[in-house]
């Protein structure tokens, strides 16, 4: 009975043992560590793995994210230095640095950050005019990102962006902002059209201009053309006249030839000289000019009968 029961005793001893020891162990996750307090006072901080604290004199103080977060702060009213109250809601992009800085630097970190975003905020709009605040977000983002920075860095916060979020003016000013850009848009509008109407009249007048330079192309080159034809046929009609010319005194040439080897007599001469002298006579000519040698018609026949009579009594 006694073993039994030092058994039971020493199994309840081992099962506390463990259940304590299991109960002390921490396993902490990526990007995520813990600050760690022995009886009452920072110790230590634990990062990414195991980790087992002693029990009653250990505690895990605070587990901290120490991945980039986001936060969007409601609208804050802000008023600029032309006296317009406008409404700024702000997204703040920070990261946790030190773990140990964020536990013990500040109460409630986020609504620290949010105030002097706010009071930053404020600063920085109360110096510049309507205006110039809606068109210079980068400045704004930049100057707040490096105050907030700045006053954050003992709180172990690391501020990487501000953006401003919407800047909300009032209502009539709204309106007028709406008028303003419909004038704009409306003039833009009738710029844009009277450039297209521009640009279609330059259009129509370079094809105009094109049409008529190709159609002086064509018809100075049809012009050249009809010149050449006609050099052509001229140059053509007077090689054929030259030709035929060639040709006359080529066959003149042959006739003479062919006379003076024949060693004609005066009389055949003669009788020659009468029948140039009768083509002559059937021209068109209306003045003749009769050689000497043939002005004796009377002596010329007497020679051709002459002629003929010797050659009857020959045969």
């Amino acid at each position: 009975m006694g073993s039994i029961v030092a058994t039971v005793m020493l199994l309840i001893i081992i099962f506390v043992a463990v259940a304590l020891v299991a109960s002390n162990v921490r396993i902490v996750p990526q990007a995520t560590v813990y600050v760690i307090e022995r009886l009452g006072a920072y110790h230590a901080t634990w990062e990414t793995g195991l980790h087992v604290k002693i029990p009653v004199f250990d505690r895990v103080a605070k587990r901290v994210s120490i991945k980039e977060q986001v936060v969007d702060f409601k609208p804050q009213p802000v008023i600029t230095k032309d006296n317009v109250t406008m409404q700024i809601d702000t997204v703040v992009f920070f990261q946790i640095t030190d773990a140990k800085l964020y536990a013990y630097g500040v109460e409630r970190p986020l609504s620290a950050i949010e105030n002097l975003c706010a009071t930053t905020l404020r600063n920085i709009i109360g110096d510049m005019e309507l205006d110039h605040t809606l068109t210079s977000r980068d400045i704004i983002n930049s100057r707040i990102t490096s105050i907030l920075d700045t006053a954050t860095d003992k709180w172990g916060i690391k501020v990487n962006r501000v953006e401003l979020k919407n800047i909300i003016p009032p209502a009539e000013i709204q309106d007028a902002m709406e008028k303003q850009m419909k004038a704009e848009r409306q003039k833009r509008e009738s710029i844009l059209r009277s450039e297209g109407e521009k640009a279609s009249k330059i259009l129509v007048a370079e094809g105009e201009k094109e049409s008529a330079i190709l159609r002086a192309q064509a018809e100075k080159e049809s012009a050249i053309l009809r010149a050449d034809a006609v050099r052509e046929q001229k140059i053509r009609e007077a090689q054929g006249e030259a030709e035929a010319v060639m040709l006359v005194q080529k066959a003149m040439a042959d006739s003479l030839r062919m006379l003076n080897e024949a060693a004609p007599t005066d009389k055949v001469l003669a009788l020659k000289s009468f029948e140039a002298f009768a083509k002559a006579a059937d021209g068109k000519a209306t003045k003749i000019i009769i050689p000497s040698e043939i002005q004796s018609l009377a002596g010329l026949a007497a020679s051709l009968k002459t002629i003929t009579e010797d050659d009857a009594k020959a045969e």
